[in-house]
């Protein structure tokens, strides 16, 4: 079959399915998608709160606890032990299909009944502040996480250690508002480095260590600005940029980058791959269209899947989570050995054959099902024999198709299609789809989604963040105990809490590297280090070398490219919009300068 142009119900662009698609299709009985891929993305990314906790009453035991659902969300809530506890049975709130209705509409109204898990946590250990995570250990406001230990103010910190302010890092050990690290030990205020030790300020840095200011370096130790130092010079410099003042660090962050940017940069990020494309994907092979990948193999517009070894393999549509997965097809957060499910949210732990179901674990052959473990053959939350069940999920895919769901906006969802947005019980804001797909609060209304405005804070700033020491030497243990104001004030649409604290572990932390306190809260200081993170949207892009430089001059190209004095022809694919302050060269020129 070739390539098939269809339209997107929701953006109203046109897209193509090509004979890959259409083979991947077939092999899981689903039909054509009627949403594009990004938009497609973007409703798996709004059933997700992703660092948001609130504090709220259990449905079940009246206690106060912390939860991923707001109090506003109209879901009923039980504490994590409580929900994996006897003192309920999810299958008392089964029913029967009631073919008079849209699907679709039974499964929100079994949603909205259906008690949920507070935070997705598994085998977790005096982590109380955290979500979206398997077997932490003494972290804290850590989230979207797999193994993490003595962690805190991280995202994706996966088999880590002794990492705080990190994003998107694994195998990794003491390391300080880091992105996309990898098997990497303290490195500090650094990007996209593998295998590298003792590293400030240096991106792109393969096998390196001791460097200061480093782009784009192989195998290099005791670097500054790219240029080499004897291992006494290089100390003495260290020790001369007294990293321990906070005027200092802002001064050499904001230098760092602009020297960064003087380098060209590879039109993707990527180690050890083989036919792949998208943006920061590593050790994969055929992963196509997708972001932020390890270890994974045949995967299509498939987003963040970074925890676990072995990967995911011969996916479609799923974001967030990996280790162990196959034939997944548009599921979000679902992880932990599960096969062959189309259209799931939360299902995890050694699950397969489910459809159209949420936060279900350790089951198989569900379909429409909410919060079920260790069930086979339901509907509905309904116990079915295993011929009954096949029959009567074929006669409902037969009626998803001829009484869709239709949403406030007049999109349609027959079989084939994930949840629509508007039955989230997470306000568009708060979701991750907020991060990647920004919409106004007017905007998002208008598409028939919910909101959160932000609440009002019962704290008192007891110390504003511009009277803080400068040096770390001079705070003292009492700091811990001031609330202290975000610099950003609230003003920066960051989910600022507008204020926050130091706790000891964290002081004890800025200590032992001697660095001085942050002046923004945790979630600015999240939002401010995935700046750096390209958009998911791919551009059709042309090498920006022109010859003996690139294009604006501001790099000088040490070698002879294959096309000579004259502007490289070389066009690409690339997560890298044009409004992105890198110089983007292709694979030839990138690596003609990088080895």
């Amino acid at each position: 079959m070739n390539s098939e142009i269809r339209n997107c119900q929701n953006c109203k662009q046109s897209f193509a399915v090509d004979a890959n698609d259409v083979a991947f299709y077939e092999r899981m009985k689903v039909p054509s998608p009627t949403f594009c891929w990004l938009c497609r993305a973007q409703r798996r990314f709004a059933f997700r709160n992703e660092r948001v906790l609130y504090k709220r009453k259990s449905d079940l035991s009246g206690k106060d606890i912390f939860a991923m659902y707001s109090p506003e969300s109209n879901v009923k809530v039980y504490d994590v032990s409580e929900w994996l506890g006897d003192g309920w049975d999810p299958l008392s709130y089964g029913r029967e299909v009631d073919f008079s209705r849209p699907f679709l509409e039974q499964i929100k109204e079994l949603l909205h009944e259906v008690p949920l898990k507070s935070r997705n946590v598994i085998n977790s250990v005096n982590s109380d502040y955290v979500n979206n995570i398997t077997a932490p250990k003494n972290c804290y406001l850590v989230f979207n996480a797999s193994n993490p230990e003595d962690c805190c103010y991280g995202n994706a910190v996966n088999f880590s250690q002794d990492c705080f302010d990190t994003s998107h890092v694994t195998k990794c050990e003491t390391c300080y508002e880091s992105f996309w690290l990898t098997s990497s030990a303290k490195t500090y205020f650094s990007s996209q480095c593998d295998n590298c030790f003792n590293m400030w300020f240096s991106k792109n840095c393969v096998g390196c260590s001791n460097c200061i200011g480093c782009v784009g370096l192989r195998n290099k130790s005791y670097h500054i600005w790219n240029k080499p130092y004897s291992k006494d010079e290089y100390n003495a410099v260290l020790k001369s940029l007294n990293f321990g003042s906070y005027g200092n660090i802002k001064e050499f962050r904001e230098k760092s980058a602009k020297f960064w940017n003087r380098f060209p940069v590879r039109f993707m990020d990527g180690l050890r791959n083989s036919n792949v494309s998208g943006n920061y994907i590593n050790n994969s092979k055929n992963v196509q269209d997708s972001f932020m990948v390890r270890d994974g193999e045949n995967l299509r517009y498939c987003q963040y899947l970074q925890e676990g070894s072995p990967g995911d393999r011969d996916c479609y549509d799923y974001s967030i989570w990996g280790d162990s997965n196959q034939l997944l097809y548009e599921c979000h957060a679902s992880g932990v050995n599960v096969n062959n499910s189309k259209f799931c949210l939360f299902v995890q732990e050694n699950s397969s054959d489910i459809e159209y179901s949420m936060v279900c674990q350790n089951s198989s052959n569900l379909f429409g099902c909410v919060a079920l473990r260790h069930k086979n053959f339901c509907i509905l939350n309904k116990q079915y024999s295993e011929e009954e069940y096949g029959k009567l999920t074929a006669k409902i895919k037969k009626h998803m198709d001829e009484m869709p769901y239709v949403d406030s906006n007049r999109r349609i969802y027959k079989y084939g299609e994930f949840f629509p947005i508007e039955i989230s019980p997470v306000a568009y804001n708060e979701s991750m789809a907020q991060e990647y797909f920004p919409l106004t609060k007017e905007e998002a209304m208008a598409q028939g989604y919910r909101w959160k405005d932000m609440e009002e804070r019962n704290y008192k700033v007891t110390i504003p963040w511009d009277k803080l020491s400068d040096h770390i030497d001079d705070v003292t243990d009492d700091i811990t105990k001031e609330i202290i104001s975000c610099a950003h004030e609230g003003k920066c649409n960051q989910l600022c809490t507008t204020a926050f604290r130091i706790i000891p572990q964290e002081l004890q932390f800025y200590r032992k590297i001697g660095i001085p306190l942050p002046r923004l809260c945790p979630n600015c200081r999240t939002f401010e280090r995935l700046s750096q993170r390209s958009g998911l949207r791919i551009n059709s892009r042309q090498c920006q070398c022109s010859g003996n430089m690139s294009e604006n001059s501001d790099y000088k190209n040490t070698i002879k490219h294959f096309h000579g004095d004259s502007p490289c022809p070389n066009d690409f694919k690339t997560n890298y919009g044009s409004e992105r302050p890198e110089i983007l060269y292709c694979e030839q020129c990138y690596q003609a300068e990088v080895v």
